[in-house]
């Protein structure tokens, strides 16, 4: 596990904080996802390369609730992952085919959980997988299990980089809150117009 602090330059959130409000007000964007309950997440999503299926909790070319298709993945998503994951050399390089975008509000908030829904030979190999901040502050969690109570908290602020990778890639982990008002002043300015997590 290795956290990047402020990897992601100031110029570069922003970019990334506009292409995800290009791409999630078209089809495939921006959703809030259900669970088999009925009770929705405390967050929005969206995914890039392929469909996340929460409900199924696997991958595919469509959403099944309303058959977009996942818009594709800049390639300045791609490059800054990747760089990032140079940086940590101790973790095999990847070409991301995935990318999940999700997006808190103030309220918003995801409970303790394992990313272990990609394919068996990525999870055998221990490929990691890359978390890029931007935006207000949020208190990470991460542990061995799904206790809450015994988890590490850290704060991840904008343009940190945090990679799960080997044998830490199926830590449990999540967000407790946001911290609101904490983003970079360049986020209130009104010519942007958007506050985001991820």
């Amino acid at each position: 596990m290795v956290l990047l602090k402020g990897f992601v330059k100031p110029e570069d959130q922003i970019g990334m904080v506009r292409m995800c409000r290009q791409l999630g007000k078209g089809p495939g964007g921006f959703y809030r996802p259900s669970f088999k309950n009925g009770a929705k997440l405390n967050l929005w999503t969206m995914s890039l390369g392929k469909n996340w299926d929460p409900t199924l909790r696997s991958y595919g070319p469509t959403r099944p609730f309303d058959g977009a298709q996942a818009p594709t993945i800049p390639d300045a998503f791609k490059m800054i992952a990747q760089t990032a994951n140079s940086t940590a050399s101790e973790f095999p390089q990847i070409n991301p085919d995935i990318c999940i975008v999700n997006y808190y509000t103030n309220s918003g908030k995801l409970g303790l959980h394992q990313d272990k829904d990609e394919s068996e030979s990525s999870l055998t190999k221990g490929l990691p997988f890359i978390s890029i901040s931007i935006g207000d502050t949020a208190e990470f969690l991460f542990g061995d299990t799904r206790d809450q109570d015994q988890a590490t908290k850290i704060n991840l602020e904008s343009g940190d980089v945090l990679i799960l990778g080997g044998e830490s890639r199926l830590l449990f982990h999540g967000v407790s809150h946001v911290k609101t008002n904490t983003a970079p002043n360049v986020y209130y300015a009104p010519k942007l117009g958007v506050k985001a997590r991820k």
